[in-house]
């Protein structure tokens, strides 16, 4: 292997072209026609445009990815996550073409990307599953059918998407009379985000935890899995904070469910880096979720405590080398670590996405920080995408050290010119449940559902903000003689910033959605300036 094409963007790209350039291969970016400036296409060594915006047209767009490969002589592709990285029609394209595909077979892909094929497999190695169907109802199935399933698994019952994640598709159903309208619901979205509009049903677990096992596996029989992460902490089903070690896996519980992990991805013959994941219930007896047959949004934090470049592994595995790693030290943590999972969303707006041009940007720093971004100063963050702008890690001794280690990043990370969910995670991290580790995967709603709308960002830290661009701006236009004429629309902004009282300014009628056009308006006329 000489030359990996990296068949995705952001983030992501930039983490498999550094692991490329630490081996020593060369690497070939692709991009749309909105990330022809971004930073993984310029950290490359090569760069190919594969069309427009929209991800079917690019990096969905299984032809235009091979002749990017062809053109540039690349011999290996890397899927990343996301996009094409579960899609086993896009791995056998790669066999097809001559390429190795670094992530496991197709036949692999389809067997565990089906989750009722995947319950089946791991049922059949001995794992204990969820209560639910192993077979899944077609879009043609009767409601009817449907339900004589759930009266019989017991209700509440999840309806999901047999294809996908990331709570696509999903639907928890507390009474049958409630069951139609989810069937509809559940099959539209499915449809819509995979192409595949079949559901099938799971018992609804009370209070359970999310956890999950990151493995590797050889294409010597080596299968590898890893300490355990926890991944509770979720917002409609999709993960926002996740932390390995699990504050509640104990060393006999860590064997048992990484065990029967490696049971799992041995029995199919799994290849590269996957995630088996287990649902744990309040009496402590774990079931098998799913399989991410993929490397994971949170694989840094594994990396932090174990010290393993878990992709440099996925490239030495597709280059047909053993695992040469310790079983024993894969399993033991070297202290803590957690992520938060930063995105362009307005927390105070229903986590609504907030695309749009980065006007400044400060990275925090410092010991055991650790930052996976795309983004940059004078960047833009596209509509078209996961909008996705950072993983942000800290690693300590013990849990306590990480967080508090976490909770000083998120005081230095400044992100201006769009929303960001910074403020929720600052909320987050000091919230007693979390700093207990007495969480579940239905914590994060319940919290969020208890704060009724209440604001994340602090009034009086947008009033100052506003204030302090105001009078810098009043100073400016002072110095030019102009103290009495302030820049064009900012006269009130000068006023409240010369009167410096907070209750004086919130009664000139700026609501928190007023302050923030304010500022964004005083940043323009800053540059001008």
């Amino acid at each position: 292997m000489r030359k990996i094409l990296v068949a995705n963007r952001g983030e992501i790209a930039l983490r498999v072209i550094r692991a490329c350039r630490d081996l020593g291969l060369a690497s070939v970016a692709v991009y749309s026609e909105c990330d022809r400036a971004s930073r993984h296409v310029r950290l490359a060594d090569e760069a190919y445009a594969i069309g427009p915006n929209p991800p079917a047209e690019s990096y969905l767009n299984i032809s235009r990815l091979l002749a990017a490969a062809r053109a540039s002589g690349a011999d290996a592709v890397h899927p990343g996550y996301g996009f094409l990285a579960e899609n086993e029609a896009f791995a056998a394209a790669c066999r097809d073409a001559g390429l190795t595909f670094i992530g496991p077979t197709p036949d692999v892909i389809a067997l565990m990307g089906s989750k009722t094929a995947a319950r089946q497999a791991a049922a059949a190695a001995g794992v204990p599953v969820v209560p639910g169907t192993d077979r899944p109802f077609d879009p043609t199935a009767p409601d009817s059918a449907i339900a004589a399933e759930a009266a019989r698994i017991g209700y509440p019952v999840l309806l999901k998407a047999v294809a996908g994640g990331g709570g696509k598709g999903m639907r928890t159903v507390h009474a049958p009379e409630d069951l139609p309208s989810a069937i509809r619901a559940a099959r539209s979205e499915a449809g819509a985000a995979f192409g595949d509009a079949a559901v099938y049903l799971e018992r609804r677990l009370r209070g359970p935890r999310h956890i999950e096992v990151q493995l590797l596996g050889d294409h010597h029989g080596t299968v590898l899995p890893f300490v355990e992460r926890e991944c509770s902490i979720q917002r409609r089903h999709q993960k926002v904070i996740e932390e390995t070690p699990s504050p509640v896996v104990s060393s006999e519980l860590r064997a048992r469910i990484t065990g029967a992990a490696a049971a799992v991805a041995r029995s199919v013959g799994y290849t590269g880096a996957g995630t088996i994941e287990f649902l744990l219930d309040e009496a402590g007896h774990f079931f098998f979720l799913e399989m991410n047959t993929r490397l994971q949004v949170e694989h840094p934090i594994t990396e932090l405590v174990t010290g393993v470049d878990l992709v440099e592994w996925q490239i030495r595995i597709a280059c047909g080398e053993r695992l040469a790693l310790d079983p024993a030290a894969a399993l033991t943590p070297r202290g803590h670590a957690i992520e938060c999972r930063i995105y362009a969303e307005d927390p105070d707006a229903g986590f609504m996405p907030s695309p749009g041009r980065i006007a400044a940007l400060a990275v925090p720093g410092g010991p055991f920080v650790r930052d996976d971004s795309g983004a940059e100063a004078g960047g833009e963050v596209p509509i078209f995408y996961d909008p996705l702008i950072s993983k942000l890690s800290a690693w300590g001794v013990d849990r306590q050290q990480a967080i508090a280690r976490m909770r000083r990043a998120l005081r230095e990370y400044d992100i201006r010119g769009i929303r960001t969910t910074i403020p929720f995670f600052r909320w987050m991290l000091d919230e007693p449940a979390f700093q207990a580790g007495a969480f579940h995967t239905a914590t994060l709603d319940e919290l969020l559902q208890q704060r009724q709308g209440a604001p994340f960002s602090t009034p009086d830290e947008d009033d100052q903000e506003v204030a302090a661009i105001a009078a810098a701006l009043h100073a400016v236009a002072g110095a030019a003689g102009q103290r009495e004429q302030p820049a064009p629309g900012l006269r009130s902004l000068a006023s409240a910033a010369d009167r410096e009282t907070r209750p004086t300014y919130l009664a000139s009628g700026f609501s928190r959605t007023g302050a923030a056009g304010w500022k964004r308006q005083a940043r323009l006329e800053a540059l001008r300036a």
